[in-house]
């Protein structure tokens, strides 16, 4: 059975607009249920532990997908949710995946994280499959490749690009633009149409423009893991 981290947000404050951000919810329970119906043990950390705040527009009824209904009615999935395990206590060689959830809140707490940090580039060195979905690819920006130079540096990259930041009006509101940082870290950035779904891989490295990514992008880390040796 292939062990999965998945790391959640932990930051609940939209920069100073006074509005509340989080994670996003189809971001999480789409992947979330590819994990689970592939029979894998799934185990949720966020920076603080417990409950991840959730962004509440994406709890709104025009965000809401097969899989977020699900959740809705999954008291094991909610129960889990709800006791998050904190990152300082993740061991990265217990499991052989690791995914990311976007939402805003990432780019403030998990881009700086230095559990965060530390767990990606033993993911890396150890050629684990990462994948980061929307705005999670942001949490890449100070992670490290075993030389030294950005782990992006070089590689096949998507994101939330900045023509959908400019859509949801928060350009001026996010503390920086996950194409623009992927772009200026030495990624070679792509991107699809906006809102539409664009998986990119490169090696080990598995990334999602937006929310209407995240289901292929669980499955590109599934298909991944089922590569390896002894899969």
């Amino acid at each position: 059975m292939k062990k999965i981290l998945m790391v959640l947000t932990s930051h609940d404050q939209l920069g100073n607009t006074g509005k509340k951000t989080g994670f996003w919810l189809e971001e999480f329970a789409a992947p979330y249920y590819v994990f689970i119906d592939n029979g894998a043990d799934v185990t949720l950390a966020s920076p603080k532990g417990g409950q991840p705040p959730l962004d509440p527009k994406s709890d709104e009824a025009d965000a809401q997908t097969d899989a977020t209904r699900r959740f809705a009615s999954d008291a094991e999935g909610q129960a889990a949710l709800a006791d998050t395990v904190p990152l300082n206590q993740v061991d990265p060689y217990h499991f052989d995946a690791v995914f990311y959830p976007g939402g805003h809140g990432p780019l403030w707490d998990l881009a700086e994280d230095k559990h965060s940090i530390t767990l990606l580039q033993a993911f890396y060195a150890a050629n684990k499959p990462i994948a980061a979905v929307c705005h999670a690819p942001g949490v890449l920006k100070n992670v490290k490749a075993p030389d030294g130079h950005p782990a992006v540096k070089g590689k096949q990259v998507t994101g939330f690009t900045n023509s959908e930041e400019a859509a949801v009006g928060l350009t001026d509101v996010v503390p920086f633009l996950v194409e623009d940082m992927l772009k200026a870290k030495g990624g070679a950035y792509s991107k699809g149409a906006d809102w539409s779904s664009h998986v990119v891989e490169d090696g080990h490295l598995i990334t999602g423009q937006n929310p209407a990514s995240s289901e292929a992008a669980a499955e590109a880390l599934l298909a991944r893991l089922a590569q390896e040796p002894g899969a």
